[in-house]
């Protein structure tokens, strides 16, 4: 799902403060792409722990209502929540799968590793190409 909400960016004398008024989140950067980056990933990170928590993602607001202070900017920030979670959440998951034996015994023989064969064969059957 795609997403774009609007950050106030703040400059700061050592960079910038980016707030996501949506997600009521801070993050800050070195300089002003640093921080969109950063707030960038603030909303993925938050975004991808309500869908974990079933939790319905913020709408975005609409940036005319928002107001700006002295030295603040407001920007749009786009996040793809499905690409943030594959490109972040790397993690492995035990699965215990069940295999004929003769099979086993012949990926072995081969020298197969068997996670891996079972990973492309997931990405070929979903169609998901990396």
């Amino acid at each position: 799902m795609k997403m774009v909400y609007p950050v106030i960016f703040t400059k700061l004398p050592d960079g910038y403060m980016a707030y996501v008024p949506d997600m009521d989140i801070n993050t800050q950067g070195d300089d002003f792409a640093e921080a969109i980056e950063m707030a960038r990933d603030a909303i993925g990170i938050m975004g991808i722990d309500m869908e974990d928590e079933q939790k319905p993602l913020p709408l975005p607001s609409d940036p005319a209502v928002l107001s700006c202070g002295e030295n603040e900017i407001i920007s749009m920030v786009d996040i793809d929540f499905t690409a943030y979670r594959r490109a972040n959440e790397r993690r492995t998951v035990r699965r215990n799968v069940s295999l004929p034996s003769w099979l086993n015994v012949e990926a072995e023989k081969a020298g197969l590793n068997v996670s891996a064969v079972l990973q492309a064969a997931l990405k070929q059957e979903l169609h998901i190409t990396e």
